[in-house]
């Protein structure tokens, strides 16, 4: 026991210092628990039997299916007919974020969910005049709520039915979740937590970015950019912006090329140069000084406004580019000149962990949600709409779905849902069968299948998994279980399911949510059959409480995703979410009373 907690606390320090990725970490934890095999118990078999798992196969297909039905530009244009009737009243605009999501999200992975509908929600903001930071938040957590509506709504409800089917052979009332086992409460948590949104969230949410920003105000843009000519008789003229690049030094990013009212926004490194060209940099303070001596060019000026950058949309769009779950870019130093050539987008601003980088951006290293603020053509942020580096946070000028295959893809999908629904087959079998018919009609191409699925939630399921079943072989969770019946004992039994429900909520902030229901759930079935309760009523608590990471932005991908185009501060979260986590938790925990017993 001593070493499984042991791993255990190793586990809880490298989610909680992101260390090393959390993919990385899962699978650090197999060759941990299989070499430390006559302590853990867990062979090499064991070890990586979590890649084998059902609930691991399981939600690699609802990820793929959730791909074929996000590429379709159902869930866009759904946000967009709801938007449709808001206008500029906020009431209407956050009903018509929270009617367009949480229901969704009890079919579709919410992660995809949210990027998509976080460029339809920000443009409804700026159309009705409305700050985003009243919706993006209300949109990530009516996700949240959404996802636990079904068994398919969200990875952790698949991992908890699992891991509830394989304690069933040591509790009589535990069993594998069937796909709408605890709908009815669903219902009930979506409705009241849609009225919080709807009626209580904008008074808590502070206006962060200002209706319609001014992107290039709000990333004090101003400051680190200007406009540089090239000077009869410059060594630059017949050079290329490649030269340019080279001569004006490592902190400096040529962001246009202006020649005669014509501008190359992100100009690519093999443009020729001219006399009399103007470029626009983009850098830092000290460098910006530096261009007065600086060989072949001459400073005509500083940005005074954002007029000054501003090109047509058929030049080039402003627009914020937020990292995702997936990218490549996660982990990286910020190349501003190796992005431009890769993406086609030059970086005019950046902002990381919600805090805005002034100055030298170059080398900064990137994360999931952090924000930049980018130029790019049209059919640049086409490309980046429809990939799986970025999440655009304006909708693309001219998006590419496949909507005709729309209908196809919700047949698949009532399919899928239909057969393990009436158990003519498990879910795992419906769900393959299911990503089989998505690429034999065309809503999906082969190449596109591994695109859609976010490797890193793979690779943590398979890791987890061992770790609990390391937790319940040792006795690890079962003396955890009677520390609990032991201090709480004293307590009326709803009042332990409510700490439950609190305490995995709270631990879902530091590390995932699939990696507090395998740690909480074997401790509070344990725990419910040590005083005489109902497990499954606990497994439950806990099932739902991993889905409401309503207090931070790194609890939950979701959060992550609105974090920089909301301009949100860490206290934004907890000024919305603690209030919902109380409302949510009474709820649930009398629901769960009610319908299940305790």
């Amino acid at each position: 026991m001593l070493v499984v907690f042991g791993v255990v606390g190793l586990a809880l320090v490298l989610f909680l210092t992101e260390r090393l990725p959390i993919d990385v970490t899962a699978i650090l934890l197999i060759v941990v628990l299989v070499v430390l095999e006559p302590w853990t118990g867990i062979d090499p078999g064991t070890g990586i039997s979590g890649f084998a798992n059902e609930a691991t196969i399981t939600v690699l297909a609802m990820l793929i299916l959730s791909g074929g039905v996000s590429r379709t530009g159902i869930v866009q244009e759904l946000g967009r007919r709801m938007a449709a009737f808001a206008g500029t009243s906020l009431r209407k605009q956050l009903f018509a974020t929270v009617a367009a999501t949480s229901p969704v999200s009890g079919f579709l992975n919410n992660t995809p969910v949210v990027a998509l509908l976080v460029p339809v929600v920000t443009d409804v903001a700026n159309r009705g005049n409305t700050s985003p930071s009243k919706l993006l938040i209300p949109l990530s957590y009516a996700s949240q709520v959404g996802g636990m509506l079904t068994l398919i709504g969200t990875s952790t409800n698949i991992l908890a039915s699992d891991i509830s089917a394989r304690l069933g052979a040591e509790y009589d009332e535990l069993h594998r979740f069937s796909m709408f086992e605890f709908t009815q409460l669903g219902i009930i948590v979506v409705v009241v937590g849609a009225l919080y949104l709807i009626f209580v969230s904008h008074y808590l949410i502070p206006e962060r970015v200002p209706p319609r920003a001014d992107y290039l105000e709000e990333y004090d843009v101003g400051s680190y950019v200007a406009d540089v000519a090239i000077v009869p008789g410059s060594p630059l003229v017949g050079a290329t912006v490649g030269d340019a690049s080279d001569t004006l030094g490592p902190d400096i990013d040529i962001v246009q090329v202006v020649r005669d009212r014509g501008r190359a926004v992100a100009p690519r490194q093999e443009l020729p140069l001219d006399e009399g060209d103007v470029l626009v940099v983009r850098t830092n303070r000290e460098a910006i000084t530096a261009l007065e001596n600086a060989p072949g060019v001459e400073p005509v000026g500083h940005l005074g406004s954002s007029a000054d950058l501003s090109a047509t949309d058929t030049e080039g769009v402003l627009t914020e580019l937020v990292v995702s779950l997936d990218s490549r870019l996660v982990g990286d130093r910020l190349d501003p000149e190796a992005f431009r050539e890769e993406f086609n987008a030059a970086v005019l601003g950046l902002r990381s962990h919600g805090e805005l980088v002034g100055g030298r951006i170059v080398g900064t290293r990137l994360d999931v949600g952090d924000t930049l603020l980018v130029q790019a053509p049209p059919e640049t942020l086409d490309r980046l709409a429809s990939g799986d580096d970025v999440i655009v946070a304006r909708e693309p000028p001219r998006p590419e779905y496949r909507a005709s295959k729309a209908p196809i893809a919700i047949a698949i999908m009532i399919g899928v849902v239909a057969v393990a629904a009436l158990e003519i087959y498990p879910i795992l079998i419906s769900a393959l069968a299911g990503v089989v018919a998505m690429v034999v009609t065309g809503v999906l191409e082969p190449k596109e299948l591994y695109d859609a699925v976010e490797w890193d939630i793979i690779f943590l399921l398979a890791g987890v998994i061992p770790l609990g079943i390391a937790l319940e072989q040792t006795g690890a969770a079962a003396y955890l279980a009677w520390l609990v019946v032991s201090t709480a004992g004293v307590l009326p039994t709803i009042v332990v399911l409510w700490l439950f429900y609190i305490v995995t909520g709270l631990i879902t902030e530091l590390i995932s949510n699939n990696a507090s229901v395998v740690l909480l759930i074997p401790v509070a079935a344990a725990a419910a059959a040590g005083i005489g309760s109902n497990p499954f009523a606990f497994v439950l608590a806990v099932t739902f409480a991993a889905s409401t990471a309503f207090l931070g932005p790194i609890g939950y991908q979701t959060n992550l995703f609105v974090y920089g185009p909301g301009g949100y501060r860490f206290t934004d979260y907890v000024r919305v979410g603690a209030p919902l986590q109380l409302i949510l938790s009474t709820v649930t925990v009398l629901g769960i009373a009610f319908f299940w017993g305790i």
